[in-house]
């Protein structure tokens, strides 16, 4: 059973095809990366993917059941979660407090309760303390759990965008451009946080530039030019296609 698939799916702007008859699937527990030149679709694929966008046609189904037109919060629910390329933190929060905003969805926000802080309302906002706390953990920010979102560093915030996002417990994990802005060091550290999180149970689809990151931990690449899918494989297969490396790839050490 694939947990993502994308059938014959279109999106137009205006009479130009950002997406254009696009089919695959995306098995779970795996890491698959999306890869193509500046304006081949790869952050409409991913809006089309997770209800931002509502495609011109086509269909997109969430383990094996049709979900195309849904809101963003209601595949969230399902178990969809993604981080976009643009940093998304309230600055004005601590570290901690963000990611506890990625657990919402699984608290209960009735009125009276809350307001009177009932004993099953303390015990639970502990416990998902407990939890989004050992997610900055397994993203390396123990360190920054008090922390002040602003006084972070960059590197350190795009991590703690994917601790937020674990935090509602996603199946399904997108990240769009984790590694943009980041150097080297960073990017490294990144890679790791990825895998642990695809080796905990958690099929993670990226897309991205940094070449040197999707070789290293992709176990399937999809390459996209002008919409249309130019090729797709394993990151040795990708590397070695002809039309990706013309149209993309060029020469990857």
């Amino acid at each position: 059973m694939s947990l993502l698939e994308v059938r014959n799916l279109s999106k137009e702007f205006g009479g130009v095809h950002a997406i254009d008859d696009l089919s695959f699937t995306i098995n779970p527990g795996t890491i698959h990366s999306i890869i193509g030149p500046n304006g081949a679709g790869k952050t409409t694929l991913f809006n089309l993917v997770t209800g931002v966008y509502t495609p011109t046609s086509g269909e997109v189904l969430f383990q094996d059941e049709p979900v195309t037109g849904k809101k963003p919060y209601e595949l969230a629910a399902r178990g969809m979660s993604r981080t976009f390329q643009n940093l998304q933190i309230c600055m004005n929060m601590s570290a901690l407090d963000n990611v506890m905003v990625g657990r919402h969805l699984h608290l209960n926000s009735s009125l009276l309760p809350s307001l009177f802080r009932l004993p099953f309302i303390v015990k639970r906002d502990k416990a998902a303390r407990a939890m989004c706390t050992e997610l900055m953990a397994m993203v390396g920010l123990e360190s920054y759990r008090d922390w002040e979102a602003d006084s972070m560093p960059y590197g350190a915030l795009k991590r703690l965008e994917i601790a937020r996002a674990l935090a509602s417990e996603p199946k399904l994990l997108l990240l769009d451009e984790p590694a943009a802005g980041l150097n080297d060091t960073e990017s490294r550290e990144l890679d790791a946080v990825i895998k642990k999180v695809a080796a905990s149970g958690i099929t993670v689809v990226l897309v991205e530039h940094d070449m040197k990151m999707v070789m290293e931990i992709s176990d399937h690449i999809l390459v996209l030019d002008y919409g249309r899918k130019l090729a797709e494989g394993t990151p040795a297969e990708v590397r070695k296609n002809p039309d990706v490396i013309a149209a993309y790839l060029g020469n990857v050490a």
